[in-house]
C-alpha cells in the first residue's frame, strides 16, 4: 500500500500561483502513475493532470492546460502540481492519487488517494 499526503494549498488572489506537493510513503512512488484531481463545492470530482511513472508523459485537462504543470521527483517520493495564473474557477479541494496499472484520466483507475488540500482563489 501507499499513503499520500497533499500540502501547499491555501488562499491566493486571481492571477497568483501555488505549488502543491504530494508526498508518498509505504511504497516507492515510481511504481505508480500519479494524478491530480479537484472537487469544487457542489460539483463532482474532476481530473486535472496525470504523469507517467518515469515522468516522461503528462496529460492535462483543457481547463488547466498552459497554466498548470505536473512533475515528480521519484527520489523524493513526491509529486508536484505547479499552478500559475489561477482563476476563481480553480477553487476546490485538490487530491493526488496513485494508479498502479494505467495512465488514465478516470478517477476509477486510481488505487490510492490522499485526503486533499484546499485551494481558494479570490477574485
Amino acid at each position: 500500500q501507499v499513503q499520500l499526503v497533499e500540502s501547499g494549498g491555501g488562499l491566493v488572489q486571481a492571477g497568483g500561483s501555488l505549488r502543491l506537493s504530494c508526498a508518498a510513503s509505504g511504497r516507492t512512488l515510481s511504481s505508480y502513475a500519479m494524478g491530480w484531481f479537484r472537487q469544487a463545492p457542489g460539483k463532482e470530482r474532476e481530473f486535472v493532470a496525470v504523469i507517467s511513472r518515469s515522468g516522461g508523459r503528462t496529460y492535462y485537462a483543457d481547463s488547466v492546460k498552459g497554466r498548470f504543470t505536473i512533475s515528480r521527483d521519484n527520489a523524493k517520493n513526491t509529486v508536484y502540481l505547479q499552478m500559475n495564473s489561477l482563476k476563481p474557477d480553480d477553487t476546490g479541494v485538490y487530491y493526488c492519487a496513485a494508479a498502479e496499472r494505467q495512465f488514465t484520466v478516470e478517477g476509477g483507475g486510481y488505487d490510492y488517494w490522499g485526503q486533499g488540500t484546499q485551494v481558494t482563489v479570490s477574485s
